[in-house]
């Protein structure tokens, strides 16, 4: 815009250490300061040519190269590690949306603002030509679940609305359906409970102290049919550096530089298994190996994956926000897509992203290495 010992002395010591080791075995190494951009990001040392680690980026970047990619930046222990295309564009983001306003419910849940067992009928929501009075025992964290069992239509479309059961036939909290109505609805109940405006509240609580570099609160608006729903969308415009930003936040458990912007236990509230996979309806080929949170993606991968245990914002054509805390990685990718929203661009969907995120995440290029 991070003496020697000896007999059974050492051995103590060792197995004391050994309980401060991460699940899984991993090597245990000092921790280092939590590494935070300033105005703008700074960039890892440059791997050597011919090391492992500069062989892994080429392959990367290669393969990147062969993909409708618009943009993709990674960043790992705090640095870029790698750049393709132009990062400082900004342009519309779809339902990577969703997966902000649950960051931004984080600081009303703790404070008391919002009480996730809160049902439609407590707050008076309502529709165009009514709710029936069981989709209005919904509570807010069915909604942040896509669990409402509400199946009104919503003012805007690219949801799996063409395939909800009946209306009245799931009761709340019980069936999984990606749903824009209730993300839209889950917006409305933010705005009516802090009695704050999406965006405005946005560039306080986030954009602000993050120093998000492209954004413009002046360009941002709610969008959608109010004959279908009175409950509008809420896209953002966002760079791509400026989606990075917002996953090393989600990395850093909500802290940034010592202030904790989103609580940490409502990061890991949010990033936690709701819905299996196993369990989405509609079965969905391009869903699957992905479990649901609060308006988090979470991908169900072996341990030893490079990405286990890592959750994703995940919006059409190709818009990713990827956080990977095994390997203190994040990576953001965009496919632009115009405003209009010309349905017939090409996309990057989730198989080919994530093979480029396994790419990066396997890369031996952790600053340690270099």
């Amino acid at each position: 815009m991070r003496s020697a010992r000896s007999g059974w002395g050492w051995l103590l010591c060792a197995c004391a250490f050994a309980l401060l080791l991460p699940a899984g075995g991993a090597t245990a190494t000092p921790a280092a300061p939590a590494v935070f951009p300033g105005a703008s990001w700074a960039s890892a040392s440059e791997a050597e040519p011919g090391s492992a680690c500069r062989r892994a980026l080429d392959a990367t970047r290669s393969y990147v190269r062969t993909l409708d990619t618009t943009a993709l930046m990674a960043v790992q222990d705090g640095r870029v590690l790698f750049s393709e295309g132009p990062v400082q564009a900004v342009s519309i983001v779809f339902s990577v949306r969703k997966s902000v306003l649950s960051m931004m419910y984080g600081k009303y849940v703790a404070n008391g603002t919002i009480d996730l067992d809160r049902t439609l009928a407590d707050l008076g929501i309502d529709d165009v030509g009514g709710l029936l009075p069981v989709e209005r025992q919904a509570r807010l964290r069915d909604l942040l679940a896509a669990r409402s069992g509400v199946y009104h239509a919503a003012a805007n479309g690219g949801d799996d609305a063409a395939a909800a059961p009946p209306r009245g036939s799931q009761r709340p909290g019980s069936y999984f359906l990606y749903n824009n109505w209730d993300f839209n609805a889950a917006g409305t109940a933010f705005e009516r409970l802090t009695g704050r405006d999406i965006y405005q509240a946005f560039d306080d609580d986030l954009a602000t102290p993050l120093q998000l570099e492209d954004f413009d609160l002046a360009r941002h608006a709610h969008s959608g049919d109010a004959r279908r729903s009175q409950h509008l969308a809420y896209p953002f415009f966002l760079s791509t550096r400026d989606m990075a930003r917002l996953g090393y936040l989600v990395l850093r458990q909500g802290n940034w530089r010592g202030h904790q912007l989103v609580p940490a236990d409502w990061v890991q509230q949010m990033t936690s298994q709701t819905t299996p996979a196993a369990q989405m309806h509609p079965p969905h080929t391009a869903r699957r190996g992905f479990g649901y949170g609060y308006l988090w993606w979470l991908l169900e991968e072996p341990p030893d994956s490079p990405l286990s245990g890592a959750s994703m914002a995940w919006g059409v054509h190709g818009q990713y926000i990827l956080v990977v805390p095994k390997r203190d990685l994040v990576i953001a990718h965009k496919r632009e897509v115009p405003v209009a929203g010309n349905w017939h661009v090409s996309w990057v969907g989730p198989v080919a992203f994530l093979r480029a995120a396994r790419m990066l995440a396997a890369a031996p290029c952790r600053a340690a290495e270099q």
